[in-house]
């Protein structure tokens, strides 16, 4: 990755660049699945503990659970959620925009004092093109892109993922970028486009 690179993947279309990752562990819940999804989508989430260095949690002591993951066949069973209208007062609105749209995935982040991330809330909706996709790559993929604040166009031509030898991972550019970004000495939230350069100092070279 080049540098112009790391800057574009947290460059939004409107071009406002927004840098964030989260600044406090990660407590997550996951809803809508069986018990081997669940198991699945616990060890995506335990995997990208292990990449980026970021603690998990059993509790938030604000939210109890700051990673809320819902994977549902219709947009219309999140206002039948108890509560989450409460934590997310648009929900209404924004059901009937997603199924107007006819999306089939949402994430909406909420953001400490500082800028930092402090809750995400994803949205899976299981509609045929999901069908097709295998348990764990659903659940990585939603782990990845609710990891950091990234572009809203970063993800469009070529998903997190890549098969190598059919065996499903994490794109190397994005885990290098994932490891770089939470680095201690990186700051949780910058507006500033230059800390593409920071990150990009702590990506390894090849020989």
């Amino acid at each position: 990755m080049t540098p112009e690179d790391i800057e574009a993947a947290f460059t939004r279309a409107d071009g406002t660049f927004v840098f964030a990752r989260w600044g406090r562990p990660i407590a997550p819940v996951v809803f809508g699945v069986d018990a081997r999804t669940l198991e699945i989508t616990k060890g995506a989430i335990e995997a990208f503990s292990a990449l980026s260095g970021h603690p998990l949690a059993e509790t938030d002591p604000e939210l109890g659970s700051n990673l809320m993951l819902f994977f549902l066949r219709e947009w219309s069973e999140l206002t039948e959620v108890p509560g989450l209208d409460h934590l997310i007062p648009e929900l209404a609105e924004l059901t009937t925009r997603l199924a107007e749209v006819d999306a089939n995935q949402y994430r909406i982040f909420r953001f400490d004092e500082g800028g930092a991330i402090r809750a995400c809330f994803a949205f899976v909706r299981m509609d045929d093109e999901m069908a097709k996709v295998s348990a764990e790559a659903i659940a990585l993929a939603q782990i990845v892109q609710s990891g950091l604040l990234w572009s809203d166009t970063m993800f469009q031509k070529a998903g997190p993922l890549a098969l190598v030898d059919d065996v499903l991972i994490l794109r190397p550019d994005v885990a290098d970028l994932l490891r770089a970004a939470y680095d201690p000495v990186i700051p949780s939230i910058s507006r500033d486009a230059s800390i593409a350069l920071r990150l990009f100092a702590r990506i390894p070279r090849a020989q």
